[in-house]
């Protein structure tokens, strides 16, 4: 078994479908699958987690080994988030827990999709989000922590130039009077590499997928 397939699971035929669809420009195909398979009782958190993370795991497995181009992950990355948005009747209508949560991608990090799946899964578990995206400069993601107040910020990283960013942030957190005790959890490939690096730079967790990431801010915020 690979991986795509360990990930995907029991959706592994609609995931594999799904990918095959997006690779050869059919996005219409590829969003009347999910469509359907929500109609027919698959959750959203499953769509999410087993064919939408599982695919686009696997798509950049097969860029990085030059078996597709960049053009090619690009669309796949800009279709999914599309069809992610065609979701979203489903996803904010769930009922608030009163929790709070802003997401953002350091300054100069421009692979959001990750996060943005994570902050579409707290939505279903009922928290209120502040989604910021990719690129977000470090004293626009310090003013809205400071405006809000969440009970979490998750921040994501993807290559290891942009840490220096991510360090640079956490510390500004940490030194800000009435949000330095917020809580922080981390993501993305460098803290996959190095288990222990979130403790180095201090935050208070790192997940490596979204539901772990629900899971692990339930543990931290109640600490």
């Amino acid at each position: 078994m690979n991986q795509f397939e360990e990930e995907s699971g029991e959706f592994f035929s609609l995931a594999k479908n799904y990918m095959d669809a997006l690779l050869n420009l059919r996005r219409n195909e590829a969003s009347d699958m999910i469509m359907k398979a929500v109609e027919e009782g698959t959750s959203i958190k499953d769509i999410y987690m087993n064919v939408f993370e599982a695919s686009q795991h696997e798509i950049g497995r097969l860029w990085q080994t030059n078996q597709i181009t960049v053009a090619q992950e690009h669309f796949c990355t800009a279709a999914t988030q599309r069809i992610m948005s065609q979701l979203y009747p489903h996803i904010f209508s769930t009922q608030k827990n009163g929790h709070q949560m802003v997401a953002a991608c350091a300054a100069g990090e421009m692979h959001e999709m990750g996060l943005r799946m994570v902050a579409d899964l707290f939505e279903m578990e009922g928290w209120d989000t502040y989604y910021l995206g990719a690129n977000t400069p470090n004293e626009s993601i310090l003013q809205t922590i400071i405006d809000i107040k969440p009970d979490l910020v998750a921040l994501s990283v993807s290559i290891h130039s942009n840490l220096r960013t991510l360090m640079d942030l956490i510390k500004l957190i940490r030194n800000t009077q009435d949000i330095s005790e917020i809580k922080i959890m981390v993501g993305g490939r460098p803290f996959l590499l190095a288990p222990k690096l979130w403790k180095k730079i201090g935050a208070d967790g790192y997940s490596h997928n979204a539901v772990e990431a629900i899971n692990l801010a339930d543990e931290i915020i109640s600490s």
